[in-house]
């Protein structure tokens, strides 16, 4: 059976990402609309690069957060697996 590891946020940390996922959601309803009302191929590119630069923000807050917390309790317990685990999860989001 997999362990299935979790984290408790702290409440600015929680807002910050539901903030910003939900302004990403918006954004795809948004693109959404757009090819529903047959918008122009580059406006609907636009907004598509916006949302991919959303996400790579997300990811990079997230990633720092994971880092600063997660990783570094890790590595100050003596679990080098939170390393192995960091560059899979690197070489993912580089893909």
């Amino acid at each position: 059976m997999e362990i299935v590891k979790s984290k408790q946020r702290e409440s600015s940390e929680y807002k910050d990402l539901l903030n910003r996922l939900n302004r990403i959601e918006g954004q795809i309803r948004g693109i959404k609309g757009m090819i529903e009302k047959d918008a122009y191929c580059v406006d609907i590119l636009t907004q598509s690069a916006a949302v991919s630069a959303a996400m790579n923000s997300f990811n990079k807050e997230l990633l720092s957060n994971h880092i600063h917390t997660c990783v570094a309790e890790g590595i100050r317990n003596g679990d080098d697996e939170v390393i192995d685990e960091l560059v899979k999860m690197i070489q993912k989001l580089m893909k």
